[in-house]
């Protein structure tokens, strides 16, 4: 069993053919297997269309913070989750030359948040996503990319449809478009092309042999207790932080412990235009850190091939992200892509998710899941749009030069570090919710975006905000 076991639990609402709406989710990454699970909780039929040959997922470590467990816990995971889930201790920041810079204890913000701090080998959540999605009755279509939505109204309906390459049509009483940051059904809504906003960032993404790094004293520390490690310099940073792999990670995978090692390096894009994604060069990727702390050097000496990913963010999407017919909405990336600097990416998709479920499951005809859409756009716009300028924040305040901001960053770290550390040793320490956001650098602390980003809570946000549409 979870050991969270106070947090809410959906059930599955029941309803007539009158307000049951067929839905059709486009995408089936953990935004679109979210959103496929919130729906058929709250009672409606639900086809999700992937354009892969099979449903899986790219990249290697996620973090899930308190306010995104709190969405897992209540669509019924938590329990087969919890297996493949990392409970760091801790969250450190770290000079690049290796200087401690400030420390968060995430296990004392868990409990007073009332929901854990898990990091996850991302196939391992989203295989749970996608089997939770398919016991509660979703339709899963492969090879079925989307090219075109089409919209029609008569007085008493709305219907979209959408058409694939391969020339199949499908149509619901909804289509969720939640197709990723290349969104081809944000475009299809808009009728003109609209890319995603480069950043100036790439990432490499890398996984490293745990059994490797037990040989060697200065990283053993980094296995025997779960942390998440952030080093930050001029101009880049890096994020480490351990994983529960599965027997599918081949040669990647300890036996004696089932664990992997998931770094992430932050660098200026150097990507030719039109690439994405590329095969990284090892050398190249070694030499942007050869002269930060030695341990980084050392870690990147086990790393045989890695991946290069440009970093692009969606500021938002005005007037609207819905179809004033209610035939259609879009979540996660497709809308408001982040900066993966606030480690809240994922985590606002699956927020989409769960409140887009929430207020479909109050409908009580089909006309009304056009107010549905509007309390959840009323939801989640002000929040997501924060969150993307949170991270852009988070880039400039990591990858300041060396000199005067610099040190007033390094000793707001350490006197908040200090304040921290009174608050926590108080009887009871309840994170309070507040939209303020202080001027902690060390972003999920009380005095950074904690009172708002962890404290989320989309039932009391729905019922608010329903009860004013």
């Amino acid at each position: 069993m979870a050991s969270w076991t106070n947090l809410p639990l959906q059930q599955t609402i029941q309803r007539d053919d009158a307000s049951k709406l067929n839905t059709i989710v486009v995408g089936a990454g953990l935004g679109g297997l979210g959103a496929a699970i919130a729906i058929l909780l709250g009672g409606h039929d639900v086809t999700v269309l992937e354009a892969a040959s099979e449903i899986g997922e790219v990249g290697a470590g996620i973090q899930v913070l308190p306010n995104s467990a709190r969405v897992l816990a209540s669509w019924g995971v938590l329990d087969s989750l919890e297996p493949f889930a990392t409970k760091p201790s801790r969250c450190n920041f770290i000079g690049w030359q290796g200087n401690h810079l400030s420390q968060m204890n995430y296990h004392a913000y868990a409990a007073a948040s009332g929901a854990p701090f898990w990091d996850f080998y991302r196939m391992n959540l989203h295989k749970c996503l996608l089997d939770r999605a398919v016991e509660l009755g979703a339709k899963v279509v492969t090879h079925a990319r989307v090219t075109s939505l089409h919209i029609s109204e008569s007085a008493d309906s709305s219907i979209a449809t959408v058409s694939t390459a391969d020339g199949r049509e499908f149509s619901a009483d909804l289509v969720v478009g939640a197709d990723g940051i290349n969104s081809k059904l944000r475009e299809e809504f808009l009728g003109r092309e609209d890319p995603p906003t480069p950043t100036g960032d790439l990432a490499y993404r890398l996984l490293l042999d745990v059994d490797r790094m037990r040989q060697d004293p200065d990283l053993r520390e980094f296995i025997q207790e779960p942390q998440v490690n952030y080093w930050v310099g001029p101009g880049k940073h890096a994020v480490n932080y351990v994983l529960r792999g599965t027997a599918a990670t081949s040669d990647l995978y300890s036996e004696e412990q089932g664990l992997l090692f998931n770094m992430v390096l932050l660098v200026p894009d150097d990507l030719p235009a039109g690439a994405n994604t590329l095969e990284g060069n090892i050398e190249e990727m070694r030499a942007h850190f050869a002269d930060w702390d030695p341990r980084i050097p050392k870690l990147l000496s086990l790393c045989d091939s890695v991946l290069k990913w440009r970093l692009m963010i969606r500021p938002g999407l005005e007037p609207t992200w819905s179809h004033p017919s209610g035939a259609f909405t879009m979540l996660g990336d497709a809308v408001h892509a982040t900066l993966p600097y606030l480690a809240s990416g994922a985590g606002m998709a699956l927020e989409d998710a769960g409140v887009l479920g929430l207020c479909l499951g109050r409908i009580k005809h089909r006309d009304d899941k056009k107010k549905a859409l509007q309390v959840y756009e009323a939801c989640r716009r002000e929040r997501t749009e924060e969150v993307v300028r949170r991270g852009t924040y988070n880039q400039w305040i990591y990858h300041l030069e060396d000199g005067k901001e610099q040190q007033e960053r390094d000793q707001l770290f350490k006197k908040f570090e200090e304040t921290d550390k009174e608050w926590l040793a108080g009887k009871n320490p309840t994170l309070p919710v507040s939209q303020e956001t202080g001027d902690d650098p060390f972003p999920w602390r009380y005095h950074g975006v904690a009172r708002w980003l962890l404290t989320y809570d989309m039932w009391k946000d729905v019922e608010a905000k329903w009860a004013l549409t």
